[in-house]
């Protein structure tokens, strides 16, 4: 029997430890399949070491495209140019792409216009919001994919909508979380005595964690003081760790924003670090997407300072409280978890660890022999 060779496209720290759970699947399955890890370069992370790669415990990227920095336009069009050389030298069987930034949607584009199967992991997400450039990369990739793999059911029926064919269509659970039980396992079994985030636990007994990062949050001034005015006083009750991203820091500077001394600012962390700070967190708050699931994983009460969100299963089921960007609502619900009263939330079906092996069970049928 020969072997079906599978590029696999991550463009970002997230896509990795997305991808990392596929790895092993196909590694435990090296009789059938063979892959290329291609990283596109797509966001430049000094965390990115060969640590990082020993801990998600998958081999070095095995091309890597250098393609950062630049417009959405500009950064497409290098991966684009880029990654289009490698097809034609080594012709994969299928090109499989995860998520949606732009590393998702220029290599899929890449790979239907030569004429290679492309499947796209975490399809079918939706969140109506076209101002948001992930929902662009999504409805792209979707609409030119051949195979579409769902972290939950709304992203079948999302497709099922769209008219893509039901054979076409698998929920087959989320490699994320896959990813996250295998890291929390890890986690749980080393030294954590010289990680950063210890120290702050030991600190802070019980504590809230923080993240900001979209633009619509952290650009606009007027919203960005209302978040910060609702953190300061729920800091009051809770203290809240905040990992900063840089724009963030630098807005909160520039609107001449005080959080009070119970927020503590802290460096971005990395995802080792990060995971041990948040999965014991009383309260999360974030307009982060992975982290909705991830909270939700762990039933973690989490607070989405978003208008909208494309993983609907994390509200319907999960932990995750969908609270907009307006203090008096945000207040309202960090005070419900103060008191006990939080939502109480369950494991979506199928996130069991074991995406990974039904992804490449579907391949395994799907791609020639």
């Amino acid at each position: 029997m020969s072997r079906s060779l599978i590029y696999l496209v991550a463009g970002a720290r997230p896509n990795f430890m997305k991808i990392a759970p596929i790895v092993r699947a196909l590694q435990a399955r090296a009789d059938r399949f063979d892959f290329r890890i291609i990283h596109t370069g797509q966001h430049y992370d000094r965390e990115m070491s060969d640590v990082f790669f020993d801990e998600l415990g998958i081999p070095k990227p095995d091309y890597h495209l250098e393609a950062g920095g630049g417009s959405h336009a500009t950064q497409t069009a290098k991966i684009m140019v880029a990654f289009e050389e490698i097809c034609q030298n080594a012709r994969p069987d299928c090109v499989l792409v995860v998520g949606d930034v732009n590393s998702t949607l220029a290599c899929s584009i890449d790979a239907k216009k030569l004429n290679i199967p492309v499947a796209h992991v975490e399809a079918g997400l939706r969140s109506g919001d076209m101002r948001m450039p992930e929902e662009i990369n999504r409805l792209v990739t979707d609409s030119i994919s051949d195979w579409f793999f769902c972290t939950e059911p709304a992203g079948v029926d999302n497709l099922m909508k769209e008219g893509k064919s039901a054979a076409a269509v698998f929920h087959v659970g989320h490699v994320m979380v896959d990813n996250l039980l295998f890291q929390r396992d890890k986690l749980d079994a080393s030294d954590k005595s010289g990680m950063e985030t210890e120290a702050i636990k030991a600190r802070y007994p019980k504590y809230g964690v923080v993240t900001l990062h979209r633009p619509s949050n952290v650009d606009d001034e007027a919203n960005l003081r209302g978040i910060a005015g609702a953190l300061k006083q729920i800091a009051g009750e809770l203290p809240l760790i905040f990992p900063v991203h840089p724009r963030t820091r630098g807005n909160l500077e520039k609107f001449g924003l005080d959080l009070g001394p119970n927020v503590v600012l802290t460096k971005p962390q990395s995802y080792m670090e990060f995971l041990n700070l948040w999965k014991d967190a009383a309260l999360i708050m974030t307009d982060s997407g992975g982290l909705q699931e991830e909270t939700t994983a762990l039933g973690v009460p989490c607070l989405t300072l978003r208008e909208n969100t494309e993983r609907p299963v994390t509200v319907d089921e999960g932990s995750n409280v969908l609270v907009g960007t307006d203090p008096a609502r945000i207040l309202e619900e960090a005070a419900k978890v103060l008191a006990g009263n939080g939502k109480q939330g369950c494991r979506p079906v199928l996130w069991d660890g074991k995406a990974a092996e039904r992804t490449v069970a579907e391949l395994d049928r799907l791609l020639p022999a």
